[in-house]
């Protein structure tokens, strides 16, 4: 399956990206040779082969998140102007609100 030229102009708009119409023809290129080179290897005879350990659905065996948190030197309130529940609160970005939105 080869990536066309909507196909980048449709994931640029959808990413909010400004992306002319010569930079759409050279990331087409550059798409179709990635997946001309995922081709290729799709060809190379793995019979026989170990798998690698951590590749595949189910991925790398994740460990037990156990110990203390590191304490702070400062309070988390000195690193930002407003906390919740140990959280750092950050305001919404101008571009992601809708104006038919009510703001906190």
């Amino acid at each position: 399956m080869a990536v066309t030229i909507d196909d980048v102009k449709h994931v640029a708009r959808l990413a909010r990206l400004g992306v002319t119409e010569e930079r759409a023809g050279e990331l087409v290129a550059e798409l179709n040779g990635i997946l001309g080179h995922m081709a290729a290897l799709e060809k190379v005879d793995v019979e026989g082969v170990m798998a690698a350990d951590g590749v595949g659905a189910l991925g790398m065996p994740l460990r037990v998140d156990s110990g203390a948190p590191y304490p702070l030197r400062h309070p988390l309130d000195a690193f930002a102007p407003a906390t919740r529940d140990g959280f750092i609160l950050v305001p919404r970005l101008a571009s992601h609100e809708d104006a038919s939105e009510e703001t906190e």
